[in-house]
């Protein structure tokens, strides 16, 4: 019988909670400019997924950029998307994390799409701790921290 080997590095690897993954994902998405960031709670609404995440791009070059950098973030956190949905070109994107779901808007297709008026029952979670205001990175820098 071969014993089972444990890799040292992966001994004390947790598994991240929803909402450390749906704050992840918004922290990459501030950190490429996203606007309009939501956090939907979604637990007592569906089954689809514990939370949503909803934010808007200025372009499709953008669109492309902020879900390449979701998918970077996870992937360096262990978390790979489950699949990918939607294109650029139609102005929105869908990345599935199972228990956190990325939607990614143009402006023109948020609007038509309207997700926070269909899940207007879930929980709107506040953000401002996953995000940092450019004005306190400003003075952080200024000082050399």
């Amino acid at each position: 019988m071969s014993a089972l080997k444990v890799n040292r590095k992966d001994e004390h690897k947790r598994m991240l909670t929803p909402y450390e993954i749906a704050g992840f994902v918004i922290q990459a998405l501030d950190s490429k400019k996203a606007r309009e960031i939501k956090l939907l709670r979604t637990t007592d609404v569906t089954t689809l997924a514990d939370y949503f995440v909803i934010c808007t791009a200025g372009s499709t070059t953008q669109l492309k950029t902020l879900s390449d950098e979701v998918e970077k973030v996870l992937k360096a956190k262990g978390e790979a998307p489950l699949r990918r949905e939607g294109h650029r070109a139609g102005g929105w994107v869908l990345l599935d994390f199972a228990c956190v779901i990325v939607h990614l808007f143009l402006k023109e297709a948020r609007d038509f799409y309207m997700l926070e008026r269909l899940w207007s029952d879930a929980e709107d979670v506040d953000t401002g701790q996953f995000v940092i205001s450019e004005v306190t990175a400003g003075k952080q820098d200024a000082r050399g921290q």
